[in-house]
């Protein structure tokens, strides 16, 4: 994405108006694998939710488009990109969990924005289910009750075994999102998307931690070029004294 990001002039948040939102790459991940179970007929009905402001309705069209069949809108003014944070998505996350009675929940491991790589460990803990983070290939049982993974950690992988009701966040290798088609695109824009708020749902969304101040980073300096390796070495040890 080529973006100039800018601050606002009172250095609250990065500016985002005329910004155009996209779905998180995790995230895009997480739908792609419901929608592969779904092909397997491993799952029946995949649910996609997205918290935000109306624009954000386009991101649950996208949804539509690649495999979902319902869309749920949690409307808020709340900026997605600081306020809106995993606490209160793991809130939301567990509400829809238990009023729609699903037995797996897939999630982006985490969001490009905040980076926080939270949530599903905490709808996880607030649901009291199983959960296997940073995913990179799933199988389910033949009765379908439980489910074997491989996660990524920072030695290689795991194989863990994980019994269903679970949580599951999705790591890049997990597969390669598909193009959503343009007879679904169509089809999509027709589709209903239920909105709900946060009172409806009874929950605070409200932000445990503010952003004081956000600066733009330094401007910096312009390269040089040298002659040489002999030059080059000079300037390294006497110039940045990067080097002895």
């Amino acid at each position: 994405y080529s973006v100039k990001v800018r601050v606002l002039a009172d250095k609250s948040a990065v500016d985002l108006s005329n910004v155009k939102m996209a779905m998180n790459p995790f995230c895009e991940i997480a739908l792609e694998e419901a929608v592969r179970l779904k092909e397997k007929k491993l799952v029946s009905e995949i649910i996609a939710v997205s918290i935000g402001s109306k624009p954000c309705q386009e991101t649950l069209r996208t949804a539509f488009a690649i495999g979902a069949d319902k869309g749920i809108h949690i409307n808020t003014d709340l900026r997605s990109d600081q306020d809106i944070q995993p606490l209160a998505v793991a809130k939301v996350m567990k509400y829809i969990a238990e009023r729609e009675k699903v037995n797996l929940v897939i999630v982006g491991k985490q969001s490009i924005d905040g980076d926080n790589c939270q949530t599903g460990q905490m709808l996880a803990a607030l649901l009291g289910w199983p959960q296997c983070t940073f995913a990179s290939k799933l199988s389910f049982s033949d009765d379908k009750s439980a489910m074997e993974a491989d996660r990524e950690t920072d030695t290689g992988s795991e194989k863990v075994k994980i019994t269903l009701p679970a949580v599951v966040t999705a790591d890049l290798r997990l597969n390669e999102p598909r193009y959503a088609t343009l007879p679904n695109i169509m089809k999509a824009k027709k589709k209903p998307i239920e909105v709900l708020t946060a009172s409806e749902m009874g929950l605070d969304l409200s932000p445990q931690n503010r952003v004081q101040r956000v600066e733009d980073p330094p401007v910096r300096k312009a390269g040089i070029f040298v002659g040489d390796v002999d030059q080059l070495l000079d300037r390294l040890r006497n110039e940045a004294a990067v080097i002895k």
